[in-house]
């Protein structure tokens, strides 16, 4: 409570639940993030239902009373008094105190332990973690700090013998937990029951809906084998009742294409195995062509909830999550939470400040940790480091730092899952306010979500996809061509060419050195290729040797040997070996006997690869399973280690296929428009691997011609304009403002909208648009004023001279609007008027007086005063 009032509160059932997370969303609602401000008006509105367990602190005074009382008058009977034994020297008198004032206000005893950890060997920890919340050391935590290791999970047993002679509270704690019935499991998602237009429910909207799209895909003509999957997939959909989510997700994308510009968008992950995405313009792979498994995505074994993944331009995928929270309001809308947890790095920075280790030592302790490892540092590691391993506080902040890691941190927000219901979401889990301006969070995290069944949308973000937004943007502009992701020309010819030879710096997916050097190896020659070069490489596959084994097949070098047909069937497209996490779950149904539901099981623990050793409890099984099949050990062993790779991250086809749509269309653009790609590419940064100036190099390489950024010629964005030299590219690349560092797209746009015929001077570009001396000076810096004549030494001149006149100016301006002004002391001199003034006053002199002045009274007397600098005053 704000008043320092703490109490337990307890729902009986599933309303009082509901009302409970009601509660605290009021309470986080108008806090900061990470705060829930509540009041007992909060608790009278909100309490039905409750049982409350009033907290009081150890040496507690009159406030708690007071609140006590008013708590037990709102809520007559349902409100208990904690008792817990603190094992300090008064604990005997302490509960005697809280005996007569639960007496005084009707509430009875109930016995509790406060508990902050499980055995008394976290004590440390959470010692630890109080000084990481308190900013201190453990040096300094003082009182902050538990007296002893007393809060842990005591048996009943000891409870017992600790409140001897107080056994009615022990009674009182089993009967409150009887009557708690609620669980979680009473929960039911309530999905918004969307619009059906035309039909009469929302299956057949989805399926009206759906044979549109297809006729549009198609052009007209459906082939059978595509409508007998449209059929079997409308018909899953049906029965397990998605058909509103599906409506949702058309819905959100409906809303983006219809933009002015449209906002590209493109389904990805699992949902492109689903021919009814395809249809609905959800995802832009045809699933029919590649042979996707629509299992992966949707199957009524698995009793799990679809979940597709839509990317939105980064620059613009705000509007679409604004739209989803308008349309069905922040009480029906929400972002999942995540759970960040400590890694090594963060776990031995934060452990060493607490620990009140120096500076150096935690800066050489957080050097031996690579990347994202989770091991603790090794005493062999540390002593190489020049600390001494065997130093007590040392030694107790390693062993402290293997306890730390893994365990939460803080609450976050998911990059774009949204929860939606058609009743107040704020029943089911409580909703905060996220760090980000207008959006709000639920407090449970994906897999809360999915032990619940509750449906999610993800609203991602992509920044290849504002790059090629605005290529063909671009491109009709300057070419006069309209091109989609749909329409980008297939299987073309040159635009593989510069793909086998690594010449895709920009390029989506296939940009970075490792894909840089694999290019050349596999050589991509259709679109199929594309795919499995994104896929391969993975820490997934280098980890499960499966890189060499492939290209050694795939250049004629090895023998491709299937153990089995049914083998054959499963990996005939990968030369028999398993790339992608859907493989490695039909080689555990067909070769190890597995069940589609524990096969997905295995897949989820081939996808969770940030939770290492949860593959291995499958080893067993499955090995088993291939030897009961005839396999031979050597085999079953080889191909668990090729799924174990995938658990090191790997990539299911249907993402890689999405992902190669995009790296092909943006390798088409560099090939055939180099002027469009690298300005649009630019204009979309930040992205990728390559930086901005790594870009411009690498267009110049190609034969482009770039100019400089100029005052007078430049805008927000980089621009095309058309080329002067012989024989470059069709355009040049006029480089823009937001090159500029420091440079804000205010102060660009100020310039844009006041520039008219140009700028005529440093002096006239200050007075006309208003722009700070800071970005006058960073364009002056950035050699921008060359078509004034101006070199970037002359401009910085320029603007040396300016700002003499703008603090001059600042101290006019500070002078007449502070309220203190006319409070200061007159000036020791002053000058007489210039009537009166009868004679010579050296210059030198002048600026003597007139600097003192301003120094004292904060004000220069230009306008009371006027000084001949050659003789007398006039």
């Amino acid at each position: 409570m704000r008043d320092g009032f703490e109490t337990l509160c307890f729902p009986t059932d599933k309303h009082a639940y509901g009302r409970l997370t009601q509660l605290l969303t009021d309470g986080n609602r108008y806090a900061p993030k990470g705060e829930c401000h509540l009041h007992l008006e909060n608790l009278e509105k909100l309490g039905a239902g409750q049982r409350f367990i009033a907290m009081p602190a150890y040496d507690f005074g009159t406030g708690f009373e007071e609140n006590l009382r008013r708590l037990a008058a709102l809520f007559p009977g349902n409100v208990f008094l904690a008792l817990t034994p603190h094992r300090r020297a008064n604990d005997g008198a302490r509960q005697h105190r809280l005996a007569a004032l639960a007496a005084a206000c009707g509430t009875p005893l109930i016995a509790t332990n406060d508990v902050l950890y499980h055995t008394p060997a976290r004590r440390p920890l959470q010692d630890l973690l109080t000084c990481i919340r308190a900013h201190c050391t453990i040096d300094e935590a003082g009182f902050r700090l538990e007296r002893n290791a007393e809060r842990h999970l005591k048996a009943p047993a000891e409870m017992a013998r600790l409140l001897r002679g107080h056994e009615d509270a022990i009674a009182r704690s089993v009967a409150l937990m009887d009557e708690c019935r609620f669980s979680l499991d009473e929960l039911r998602f309530d999905y918004p029951r969307e619009s059906s237009g035309e039909s009469a429910t929302p299956q057949e909207e989805l399926e009206r809906l759906t044979w549109l799209g297809a006729k549009d895909r198609f052009n007209g003509m459906v082939p059978p084998k595509v409508a007998g999957m449209i059929s079997h997939e409308l018909k899953l959909i049906g029965q397990l009742g998605y058909a509103a989510y599906f409506l949702t997700v058309h819905d959100i994308v409906r809303f983006a294409r219809a933009q002015e510009p449209p906002i590209l968008c493109q389904g990805r992950g699992s949902a492109a195995n689903s021919v009814v995405c395809y249809c609905l313009d959800v995802t832009s792979v045809n699933p029919t062509e590649i042979d996707l498994l629509f299992e992966r995505f949707i199957s009524a074994e698995r009793g799990e909830p679809p979940d597709i993944d839509v990317d939105f331009e980064h620059e613009r995928r705000e509007e679409v999550m604004q739209y989803v929270y308008d349309k069905y309001g922040r009480h029906r809308a929400g972002l999942a939470a995540t759970v960040i947890s400590y890694r090594t790095r963060s776990a031995v920075r934060e452990a060493g400040k607490a620990m009140g280790l120096s500076p150096d030592v935690v800066a050489a302790m957080t050097g031996l940790v690579w990347g994202h490892s989770e091991k603790t540092p090794a005493r062999e590691q540390v002593r190489e480091a020049g600390l001494d391993p065997t130093d007590p506080r040392l030694r107790q902040t390693l062993v402290l730092v293997s306890q730390l890691i893994g365990f939460p941190r803080h609450l976050s927000q998911h990059v774009g899952g949204f929860v939606l219901t058609h009743s107040p979401l704020s029943e089911i889990v409580p909703i905060a306010n996220a760090a980000m301006k207008d959006r709000t969070v639920v407090e449970w995290d994906k897999d809360d979500l999915d032990a619940l069944n509750i449906l999610k949308v993800d609203v991602l973000s992509l920044g290849m996809l504002t790059c090629l937004r605005k290529s063909f943007d671009l491109l009709r502009d300057h070419y006069g061509q309209e091109r989609t992701l749909a329409t980008v020309p297939r299987d073309d010819g040159p635009t593989y060419t510069m793909i086998q030879r690594a010449d895709t710096i920009g390029v989506f997916q296939i940009e970075s050195r490792a894909q840089m050097s694999m290019l050349p190896r596999l050589r991509p020659k259709n679109f199929y290729d594309l795919v499995i070069e994104i896929a391969i490489v993975r820490p997934g596959p280098i980890q499960g040797d499966m890189v060499h084994p492939y290209l050694r097949r795939r250049n004629e070098e090895e023998d491709v040997d299937y153990p089995s047909e049914a083998l054959r069937a499963v990996l005939q497209k990968t030369l028999g070996v398993p790339l992608f996490q859907e493989q490695a779950m039909k080689i555990a149904i067909v070769a190890a006997g597995f069940s589609p539901e524990k096969a997905d099981r295995l897949r989820r623990a081939m996808a969770s690869f940030r939770r290492t050793g949860t593959i291995d409890q499958f080893r067993e099984d499955f090995i088993n399973g291939m030897l009961a099949n005839n396999y031979e050990p050597d085999f079953a062993e080889r191909c668990f280690n090729q799924m174990k790779g995938f658990s090191d991250y790997g990539f299911p086809e249907s993402h890689s296929a999405s992902f190669a749509l995009l790296a092909y269309a943006s390798s088409w653009l560099k090939c055939h428009y180099p002027d469009v790609f690298a300005c649009a590419l630019l204009n979309s940064q930040p992205m990728g691997f390559y930086s901005a100036s790594s870009i411009v190099r690498d267009f110049r390489d190609h034969g482009g011609e770039t100019r400089p950024v100029d005052i007078n010629r430049s805008d927000w964005d980089h621009m095309l304009e058309p080329a002067s030299r012989p024989g470059a590219i069709r355009h040049a690349l006029r480089l823009g403002l937001r090159q500029v560092d420091g440079i804000r797209e205010a102060a660009a746009l100020k310039i844009m909208a006041t520039r008219g015929a140009g700028f005529a001077s440093v002096r006239d570009l200050y007075f006309r648009s208003g722009i700070d001396m800071f970005s006058l000076r960073r364009l002056a810096e950035a050699d921008a004023f060359r078509s004034l004549g101006l070199d970037r030494r002359a401009a910085l001149w320029e603007v040396r001279g300016l700002s003499g006149h703008q603090a001059c100016a600042r101290r006019r301006r500070n002078c007449r609007s502070s309220p203190a002004a006319e409070a200061r002391p007159k000036p020791r001199f002053r000058l007489r008027k210039a009537s009166r003034c009868r004679t010579f006053l050296p210059a030198s002199r002048w600026l003597r007086i007139t600097a003192r002045l301003a120094f004292r009274s904060r004000r220069i007397p230009f306008p009371s005063c006027a000084v001949c600098w050659t003789g007398a005053a006039s």
